[in-house]
């Protein structure tokens, strides 16, 4: 298997969705900025930018999470 193929499959392994899961709660740190930004200046457009990018975050994270408890379906150790 060459590097390449590794790096792909990488994505699909557990410690790659965690790392994305880990990713995703930066994310989350910059939307609470921009939320409180937003309501600072009281800009609507703002926030439901804001906001919609927060549902985004939450979506792709339950992905994550779902594909995880996938990868763990197939372990025989868990069951």
């Amino acid at each position: 298997m060459s590097k390449i193929e590794k790096a792909k499959g990488f994505k699909h392994s557990k410690p790659g969705l965690w790392l994305s899961i880990g990713t995703s709660a930066f994310g989350a740190v910059s939307i609470v900025k921009d939320v409180k930004k937003a309501r600072g200046e009281q800009d609507t457009l703002k926030l439901v930018n804001a906001l919609v990018g927060a549902l985004a975050l939450v979506t792709g994270t339950a992905l994550l999470v779902r594909e995880l408890k996938r990868l763990g379906d197939d372990d025989v150790l868990l069951g």
